[in-house]
């Protein structure tokens, strides 16, 4: 019969696989952000996410395990129609809302798996598990906050193409936040278009 153990070391081994194509995204992400401050922010949590991917090695030599990743179905999906986005909305004044978009899909489902892999590292008894899955979750809390601050700071205002195609505020982008915005998680919901670019 399976056990909680065996679960947490098959979702660990998704998470795995995972974060190594996300570190293979994150640069076509960088690369295509016409907004430096957008480009840098994906740029760093590149280098968190290979920390990532450190650490989660780690959790498996806790259970006297070795690393071994298991296909992600759902990261693979996400990166797909993330790629298909960015093809589709190139060159368009949405293309910087549709990169914070596609990475907060991304970054929703890191959050959900970690919530629960530090949950269960805890039940297991393994602290040092549950120390590293806490610490993975608090870089992919913050990395969301980042990316929502950046999107309330006029990057969605710009996506509505009235700027008249201010280059130099598409580059640098805003730090302006509405007083009257209040959001948390984004909503995102974007048309699909095979490209398969981020993957």
């Amino acid at each position: 019969m399976k056990t909680l153990k065996d679960l947490f070391l098959a979702e660990v081994a998704d998470m795995y696989d995972a974060e190594r194509r996300i570190v293979k995204a994150l640069p076509k992400l960088a690369k295509a952000a016409r907004c430096e401050k957008l480009k840098a922010a994906f740029l760093a949590h590149l280098k968190e996410t290979e920390g990532h991917v450190t650490k989660l090695e780690q959790v498996f030599k806790s259970f006297n395990q070795v690393a071994k990743g298991k296909k992600c179905k759902t990261t693979v999906a996400l990166l797909e129609e993330g790629g298909d986005t960015v093809a589709e909305f190139k060159g368009s004044p949405a293309l910087n809302a549709a990169l914070i978009s596609a990475a907060q899909k991304v970054e929703h489902h890191e959050i959900a798996s970690y919530g629960a892999l530090h949950e269960w590292a805890e039940l297991l008894g393994n602290s040092e598990a549950a120390s590293l899955l806490e610490a993975i979750l608090g870089e992919e809390k913050a990395t969301n906050a980042t990316l929502t601050k950046l999107a309330l700071n006029n990057i969605d205002k710009e996506a509505l193409g009235e700027r008249g195609g201010n280059k130099d505020s598409e580059k640098e982008c805003s730090d302006q936040q509405p007083a009257n915005v209040r959001r948390g998680i984004r909503p995102a919901g974007m048309n699909r278009k095979r490209a398969g670019a981020l993957v």
